[in-house]
């Protein structure tokens, strides 16, 4: 039976040692609430780290440590001290944490930081790998494991896998910053889906993915070598019945906590006083030093409601050993004496501050006595407290205002929704949920609550995993046939019993990886040993087909003994020492009528380039912005199409490249005449782009022909990339 592995960089649970004796505590709430169908209840297991380094187990410990995981379906990952400080501390949180929510200022950019960091990442994919059978599916979870989904992608390519960032994912400018960025990226992209929490998030996403990995984009699919990857907004919920249910029971209740109790006392002393409640995790995203400066204003603005009103701030302690955030906690504690050394009466302080955690009964107690919330985060994934606050809201009364950059903000618009940087609409919101009739409050209660139990947690977790399972890879308009496995092995040996094999090979992007500067893309030495080898075998006609200048192909490739055909098959050469051939007969007498207007754009578009090849002229737009290299490619063609047809010209797409040319003169006329003479009986063709859809069309139908790349192709197969064709080309050899 098929299974889920969940990956998260912790396990659900908590681990108590007495003396040899280890025992498990599961977690409650959270991801460990919204996975429990299908982990404890279910046929998963959980990969993770327990919270324990290798240190910290003693040899005699770890058969104990190891059992109690098992017996709650969970596997650990083994960690040192070193490894947990460079991994977690480190990366995860110096780096990506500040960098994600926009405080590039605090990232830090650490180079040990980052190898500890793929290298305990490797260790949570090995444990994976270790425990994936047929049919299984993998959830990886957060920050802390992003390249992960490409570590396990890499050794089984055949397995699902799903990843969902809890966190915000950045603007591309911001992301850019980075500088692991195309790697980070990459490992994300071994995913088949990946979740955010929001809209915004997905797109950000999607940007950085166009612009950094130069992949194509069908809405919310991304073209990735020849997958297709879903990228989706799946916005997480809670746990509604806990919270819900726990403040039905907390207005029945009898016995008093130690803190209804206070509450209840202050306001018997002063009844007319109203709560403002304010909980969060005391980190630098959360906006904690606005809300009290904002709180301190509305009592400067209103001061009529001195005395009335209280804000309770609870500050759960994090990283209390990172210095910005010891920073953080000595400007908090300012601002709070501040504020109330300002305000206070003899018997009201405007400010009930608590450093500190409190347990679940004791947060229900402020959910339920506080008629506002207030929540102001300057960044912030999604903000589960905005949403636990309106569930333990029984009779639908409150107030909750709410930080527009919280990801909650989305789907709880109902609530005050506000700039948090803004310290004078959030005193005038204060003043707004303060007088607003409670017939208003009632009304946009009831439709945030009914939003938030329908949308729970485990419903987040449901549509996760049947949106993964619908995932498949987004099958090409023609049944071409992935080169692996038995398809390869028939390719090799069809190639291996010819007794006369032609092979034509494209270069750019297919020999050779895309370059920014198409100067750049220069043959290195593992391609001249993969070519010079199959040239060793009199048996092979190699053949290098491509839309480059004869030029540059006879500095690169011109002491060579292979034939070289350039210019999408203008000018031939057979080898060293040899004259190039002019194929067709052409003119570029045009090239006064192209040029100035390719130059005009070239001009307004910042990264394009111009190449002039001795019949045709190229427009490349690769170091251009994506989207706008894409409009500007639209806009060009629409301007050169009327001219055309004068001159027996035709526009030609390659890949991030418009190349103006005489029409007739292709690929598909140049390979069939080179064979004209020759009797083949094993052919080979591969090319990535539009340019050798002309040579699959028109080679004999017994020949092998291979798209390079996931685009829409005649061909019959496709493989990957150029790392893939250099790994097929050298079992020619």
């Amino acid at each position: 039976m098929s299974k889920t592995i969940i990956v998260s960089n912790r396990l659900p649970l908590s681990l108590n040692i007495n003396q040899n004796e280890v025992e498990a505590t599961p977690s409650v709430g959270g991801l460990a609430t919204g996975l429990k169908s299908v982990h404890a209840d279910g046929n998963g297991i959980w990969i993770g780290w327990s919270g324990l380094t290798e240190e910290e187990i003693n040899p005699s410990l770890a058969p104990n440590v190891e059992k109690a995981l098992e017996n709650q379906k969970c596997r650990s990952v083994s960690l040192s001290e070193k490894e947990v400080d460079g991994f977690y501390y480190g990366f995860s949180n110096r780096t990506l944490w500040p960098l994600f929510h926009y405080f590039t200022e605090y990232s830090e950019f650490n180079n040990e930081d980052w190898e500890t960091y793929k290298r305990v990442n490797q260790k949570f994919a090995d444990l994976v790998i270790e425990n994936i059978e047929d049919n299984d599916r993998v959830w990886v979870h957060d920050y802390q494991l992003l390249l992960v989904p490409q570590m396990v992608k890499e050794k089984r390519p055949d397995v699902k896998i799903g990843f969902f960032l809890h966190i915000p994912f950045p603007s591309y400018e911001v992301f850019r910053t980075l500088p692991w960025r195309e790697e980070i990226l990459q490992g994300m992209m071994g995913a088949d889906l990946i979740g955010f929490h929001t809209y915004d998030y997905e797109r950000h996403f999607l940007s950085s993915v166009q612009r950094l990995l130069i992949c194509d984009l069908d809405f919310n699919n991304v073209l990735y070598d020849t997958r297709n990857v879903k990228v989706d907004s799946f916005p997480m919920g809670i746990d509604f019945n806990k919270f819900h249910n726990a403040a039905i029971e907390h207005s029945k209740a009898k016995v008093k906590s130690e803190v209804q109790e206070s509450i209840d006392k202050h306001k018997l002393i002063k009844g007319d006083t109203q709560f403002i409640l304010s909980i969060d995790r005391l980190d630098y995203t959360k906006g904690i030093a606005q809300r009290i400066m904002a709180f301190e204003h509305f009592l400067e603005k209103y001061p009529e409601y001195l005395g009335k009103v209280r804000l309770v701030m609870l500050a759960v302690p994090s990283r209390s050993n990172v210095p910005q955030y010891q920073d953080l906690k000595n400007e908090i504690d300012q601002l709070v004496g501040r504020v109330n050394g300002k305000f206070s009466e003899v018997n009201w302080t405007p400010i009930w501050y608590f450093y500190r955690s409190m347990p679940f009964e004791n947060l229900i107690d402020l959910y339920c006595s506080c008629k506002i919330a207030l929540l102001t985060p300057v960044r912030d994934g999604m903000n589960l407290v905005a949403k636990e606050y309106i569930a333990s809201r029984v009779d639908n009364t409150g107030v909750l205002i709410l930080s527009e950059m919280a990801g909650a903000a989305k789907e709880l618009n109902e609530a005050l929704i506000i700039n948090p940087n803004n310290l004078d609409q959030i005193a005038d919101a204060i003043k707004t949920a303060l007088v607003m009739p409670e017939k208003d409050q009632i009304k946009g209660n009831i439709i945030m609550k009914d939003r938030v139990q329908r949308y729970n947690v485990e419903r987040w977790a449901n549509e996760f995993l049947v949106s993964l399972e619908d995932v498949v890879s987004k099958k090409p308009e023609t049944a071409a046939r992935a080169v692996k496995g038995k398809v390869e092995e028939s390719i090799v040996k069809s190639f291996r019993d010819a007794k006369s094999r032609v092979l034509f090979l494209d270069y750019d992007g297919t020999l050779a990886a895309f370059k920014n500067r198409p100067e750049d893309a220069y043959p290195g030495d593992e391609l001249f040993e993969i070519l010079d080898g199959i040239h060793a075998n009199p048996k092979n006609n190699l053949v290098l087909i491509t839309g480059r200048d004869r030029e540059t192909f006879d500095r690169w490739f011109g002491s060579k003994p292979y034939t070289l055909i350039t210019e999408h098959g203008l000018w031939q050469k057979d080898g060293a020492g040899a004259e190039w051939n002019q194929l067709e007969q052409v003119n570029n007498r045009w090239f006064s009528v192209i040029f100035p207007i390719l130059e005009r754009f070239t001009d307004r578009t910042p990264g394009s380039q111009i190449e002039i090849k001795n019949y045709s002229i190229a427009w490349h737009f690769r170091r251009v912005d994506p989207v706008l290299g894409e409009a500007r490619a639209n806009e060009l063609k629409n301007t050169i199409q009327p001219l055309i047809g004068n001159h027996s010209l035709e526009i030609m797409e390659g890949d991030k490249v418009l190349e103006v040319k005489v029409s007739g003169v292709n690929k598909g006329k140049a390979s069939t005449k080179f064979l004209a003479n020759l009797e083949p009986d094993f052919i080979i063709a591969m090319g990535d782009d539009w340019t050798d859809e002309f040579m699959f069309k028109d080679l004999p139908d017994s020949s092998t022909t291979i798209k390079v790349g996931n685009k829409k192709t005649v061909a019959k197969f496709r493989i990957n990339n150029t790392k893939s064709v250099y790994e097929l080309l050298r079992k020619f050899i």
